[in-house]
């Protein structure tokens, strides 16, 4: 069993590292699409990505030491179809009056190599059909790309690292790969007994999109830093050696939160991808209301030092500490009074956003009933051209 639980073990060691690493484009893509991100989505998309690890590394694991592979000498391919049932009858000796013989014919090797091959490739069937919804052909091509996937990476001795293929390239398991992910197809409506369907679930996350929640604010405040130090690297470079050098953090602040927003009524790179645009507590949001938002928002709460860092050379130094202090404490009623918000049950809003009158708001539900509409509508135009 050893041949087995390493693989699955090593695969549940890099599954963290992986799934942080798809962590922000799906966080992205969900916020994008719906707005939130349910729990149980987000369960089953990295219960998928443990799936396609630990299958990548039952394939592949344990890996021989080169040496030992490149003594080898056995055949690197079996290229014969069905070979496998003139293995299992060459190798079984079955008596339909034996109970017995029911037993012990899943001891056989064959048998046992022939069911982990269906086994290995029949949750990708259940995952193409509940969450990407292809139907039963697609599940049939996208499986035997997989297993053909995995016998050429076992064919090239792992793309090369080792001398000559340390495994069987068998014909066989392509069809047997093929036939677990068709049977994963098959009996995927099982599993929505037990749990909602994909569509049942993008529907209470485009239902939770409605409203912004923190994580959703600090994804889109994490692209828009990015862009941010990108903006600033460029900045720099551009006013090296000018009397301009010295501000090119508060240049490259000024031009991409507040002259950028203002030309978009108050959108950012981060709230474009995320979705999201600043509007009024109660009315339409004016100008002058993002511009002050913005300022508070950037030069107090976020880059509080994009301007200290200039002042601190014309000012004393207890001077700058106390400037510093009533930033700290800005900061701290900032938090306070957002965590009040949210235990009042109000709307979650952050000082600075009440000061100015201001709120992000999603604009997924305003996109997807465009949507709804001009569906309809086709509708309504197609059945109106059927009935003349």
């Amino acid at each position: 069993m050893d041949v087995y639980k390493i693989p699955i073990e090593y695969a549940f060691i890099v599954f963290p590292f992986i799934a942080f690493i798809l962590t922000i484009p799906f966080l992205i893509h969900q916020y994008r699409k719906f707005g939130s991100i349910p729990i149980l989505k987000s369960a089953i998309f990295y219960s998928m990505i443990l799936y396609i690890i630990c299958a990548y590394f039952l394939v592949m694991l344990p890996l021989p030491s080169i040496e030992k592979v490149a003594s080898m000498t056995g055949p690197t391919s079996q290229l014969i179809p069905f070979q496998f049932v003139k293995d299992i009858i060459a190798t079984t000796s079955f008596n339909i009056s034996n109970f017995k013989d029911f037993i012990n014919i899943f001891k056989n090797s064959t048998i046992y190599t022939v069911l982990f091959n269906i086994i290995l490739t029949l949750p990708f069937g259940i995952y193409l059909r509940y969450i990407f919804k292809k139907k039963w052909y697609h599940s049939i091509i996208y499986t035997f790309l997989l297993s053909l996937f995995f016998e050429l990476t076992q064919l090239t001795g792992l793309y090369g690292i080792y001398p000559r293929p340390y495994r069987l390239f068998d014909v066989d398991d392509l069809f047997i790969n093929t036939l677990g992910g068709l049977m994963g197809h098959a009996i995927t409506p099982l599993f929505t007994f037990f749990i909602p369907t994909i569509d049942e679930l993008d529907e209470k996350g485009y239902k939770k999109g409605e409203r912004v929640t923190l994580i959703r604010r600090l994804v889109s405040l994490m692209i828009d830093v990015l862009f941010a130090i990108i903006l600033s690297i460029v900045t720099k470079i551009l006013l090296y050696n000018t009397f301009l050098e010295d501000y090119y953090l508060i240049i490259t602040l000024t031009i991409f939160y507040i002259i950028i927003p203002m030309l978009s009524s108050g959108k950012t790179i981060g709230k474009k991808v995320i979705k999201l645009e600043i509007s009024g507590l109660e009315s339409q949001v004016k100008w002058y209301q993002i511009l002050i938002r913005n300022i508070l928002l950037i030069y107090i709460v976020i880059y509080p030092n994009s301007w200290l860092s200039i002042i601190d050379n014309y000012l004393k130094q207890n001077v700058v500490t106390r400037i510093w202090h009533v930033i700290v404490f800005c900061q701290v009623i900032n938090i306070i009074y957002y965590i009040y918000t949210v235990i009042t049950n109000k709307q979650h809003l952050f000082l600075y956003e009440s000061i100015t009158g201001t709120k992000n708001i999603s604009t997924i539900f305003v996109e997807k009933s465009k949507k709804d509409l001009e569906k309809n509508n086709l509708e309504e135009k197609t059945v109106e051209k059927t009935e003349k």
